[in-house]
């Protein structure tokens, strides 16, 4: 049973009851809350459309209020999605280990007949594509927020693939995933689709790829390997589209279809890669050597082999230390031509779905 996996017994309650969590030291370091289905319905209104936040491969995600209000983001798990009770465990299990400045905190979970439900904290600034894909909020993202951006989300997978009790591959890094506090601190979100290595463990292969299309790396989407330069790969993407303000699946250059992998790869060959900036940010304020140096980071990680790609500590490095001097990019991996049409009609930039099935 989840409940027992998660270390604790319901016990009835008109509202919620807690599960302690201990660290490796048998401290308590979270509290996580079994919350009964009618206390969510009185928090989301009865899930009032109003109350809406946005909704994913798994559901909707609904604003709730609590008695004491405490206001909560509420993940609830369709019984058509695409996602399942396998998906709704491992995000459960797994966040609640989980203590970080830059992933989202889950505050408790809802099993009641066939509902299961998330809780996590609010975030009052959505997503991250919220903001950086649309033509008038983009203009909230300064040069200045979008490197604190930058930086929050490697700082978030160092702490996974490096510092947590297992190395965790997030496998699905998207902007979408990226959700804003009030002072617009990233935090990694949706660990549904996540793999879990043990301590030695460093690269697989799976049976299931899933992911969004855009963001995978090659050798994951075509043969099912995964590894810690997996999510570096997702990184160089959502980087290169933070300084670009366009998705990765927009078309540069109609002729050849290019992504924004490929147009970013052929304005550094030709010595125009200034003309990869969003003009929203372009201004007195704004350092083009930091801005170039991400570029820089951003094609290093998107490179088509993943032993040429740097780990997150590595870009960690790279992004605060100017000093440091970087290796020239080899040819990223990007698609060209009719394939990109094919697979473009096949997945959706902002959708969560199964790719391939690996024999």
């Amino acid at each position: 049973m989840l409940i027992q996996e998660l270390g604790g017994n319901v016990i009835p309650s008109p509202v919620h009851d807690k599960v302690k969590k201990q660290n490796k030291d048998g401290q308590a370091n979270h509290e996580l809350q079994i919350f009964n289905f009618e206390s969510i319905s009185i928090a989301t209104s009865n899930f009032s459309i109003k109350n809406k936040l946005g909704e994913g491969g798994f559901g909707l995600v609904y604003k709730g209020k609590l008695p004491d209000g405490q206001e909560i983001a509420i993940k609830r798990l369709s019984r058509n999605s695409r996602q399942g009770f396998v998906e709704f465990k491992n995000e459960a299990i797994l966040i609640a280990k989980l203590q970080h400045t830059n992933l989202v905190r889950l505050l408790g979970f809802c099993i009641q007949e066939e509902e299961k439900i998330l809780i996590y904290e609010y975030m009052p600034n959505k997503s991250l594509d919220f903001f950086l894909f649309d033509s008038t909020k983009k203009y909230l993202l300064n040069w200045k927020k979008r490197f604190n951006i930058i930086e929050g989300i490697a700082q978030g997978l160092v702490y996974l693939h490096k510092y947590s009790r297992l190395t965790i591959i997030h496998r699905d890094l998207k902007a979408r995933n990226i959700l804003l506090d009030e002072e617009m601190n990233p935090k990694i979100s949706d660990f549904g689709m996540a793999r879990i290595f043990g301590l030695k463990g460093s690269k697989e292969n799976t049976n299931r790829v899933v992911g969004t299309y855009g963001y995978m790396s090659p050798e994951y989407a075509m043969n099912g390997v995964v590894s810690i330069t997996t999510d570096a790969f997702s990184f160089g993407v959502l980087l290169l589209e933070i300084v670009c303000g366009k998705k990765n699946n927009s078309r540069y250059q109609s002729d050849d279809l290019l992504n924004l992998i490929g147009y970013a790869w052929q304005l550094w060959n030709e010595g125009k890669v200034l003309e990869l900036i969003d003009p929203v940010i372009l201004d007195e304020s704004c350092p083009p050597s930091e801005i170039l140096r991400c570029i820089h980071v951003g094609l290093l990680c998107v490179q088509d082999h993943a032993l040429d790609r740097p780990t997150m500590i590595d870009v960690v490095s790279m992004l605060s230390n100017e000093a440091l001097q970087l290796s020239p990019p080899k040819q990223p991996a990007f698609f060209i031509n009719r394939v990109a049409e094919v697979l473009e009609n096949c997945s959706l930039n902002n959708v969560t779905i199964t790719v391939i099935e690996v024999r």
